[in-house]
């Protein structure tokens, strides 16, 4: 029990952490915008909307935001501007809660027969490749039998950073030679995974095509390989985000969204931007759940994404 404590204070400061730029830049914006105002009237809601934008919410839900904290104090006449905080606090923690069922528990936890095959998609540059190897420790961590499979045969790079990966976790990884067909790769992998009893198989793709048609009719043909050996495979399509980038992840869900069937969101970055918001706005817009959020370089600094947990940081005093 007391190492189990220790383990959940330690995953809170990491999280507290993760977050300081995010929660300095809310906070000190909000403490501003309430500077001689005693209740939480329309120029305060004004200003509130700003800053959520500013931290890259994302409109429509910011004004959902909003429009939740005028129907409160609406309803509850007054409202203190010392109260305001813990007004937004509620209000998105009951916005996360009513989107995206099924919160994932912990790494060890694999909801369907094994291999749980995931395919891993992105563009360059968001984390994809290093998300993979954080992925492929956190779940060896848990006592869980890991593959990786080096699908991404456009990049050299992404293959051999993979290897590293593989070499540093010590586990398994299946590749072939450069320009090999992806699906060639995606298929062996399984086929090894199957074979050789492993738990949880990690799918890297290629990070970029020329056209949404290109990536589509791509990720379609690795789906009918995988399909070909295990029926239900990919069992997760996980779309890995940079958090640093705001709206441009935004764009980037909305694109893989359209050529794809994304079922979970890693979200990556986020100790290294003040506008971590774009997880709240991503998870409301998409309705896909947040499964994973990165928040720090560290191989633990990948974390199964709690709902109440996040806004509990978010809102927390350094």
């Amino acid at each position: 029990m007391a190492f189990f404590n220790l383990f959940n204070k330690e995953k809170k400061e990491s999280l507290n952490k993760g977050l300081e730029k995010t929660k300095d830049n809310l906070f000190s914006k909000i403490a501003r915008a309430v500077v001689g105002k005693s209740t939480v009237d329309n120029e305060v809601l004004d200003n509130l909307e700003e800053i959520l934008i500013s931290a890259d919410v994302g409109v429509e839900t910011t004004l959902r935001i909003i429009e939740r904290i005028e129907n409160r104090v609406a309803r509850d006449k007054y409202f203190g501007t010392d109260e305001l905080n813990a007004l937004l606090k509620e209000e998105i923690a009951s916005l996360l809660s009513e989107n995206n069922t099924g919160e994932s528990v912990d790494f060890s936890t694999i909801p369907v027969s094994k291999p749980y095959v995931i395919l891993v998609v992105g563009v360059n540059g968001v984390g994809k490749t290093t998300t993979i190897g954080k992925l492929a420790y956190q779940f060896k961590k848990a006592g869980l039998k890991v593959c990786l499979g080096a699908a991404d045969t456009f990049r050299a790079a992404a293959v051999d950073q993979l290897v590293i990966w593989s070499q540093r976790v010590g586990v398994e990884i299946i590749k072939q030679q450069m320009g090999a067909d992806p699906a060639s790769v995606a298929y062996d992998t399984v086929r090894s995974a199957l074979a050789n009893q492993y738990d949880v198989v990690l799918i890297d793709t290629a990070g970029r095509l020329h056209n949404k048609i290109n990536l589509m009719n791509e990720l379609s043909k690795i789906k009918k390989v995988l399909q070909k050996v295990i029926p239900e495979a990919p069992h997760e399509v996980l779309l890995v985000l940079d958090g640093s980038t705001g709206q441009n992840a935004f764009e980037q869900a909305k694109q893989f969204t359209l050529a794809t069937d994304v079922t979970a969101l890693a979200i990556t970055k986020l100790d290294g931007t003040a506008k971590g918001g774009v997880v709240i706005g991503i998870s409301d817009q998409f309705k896909i759940p947040v499964k994973y959020i990165g928040i720090g370089e560290k191989m633990d600094d990948l974390q199964v994404f709690n709902k109440q947990e996040f806004v509990d940081s978010l809102f927390s005093e350094n």
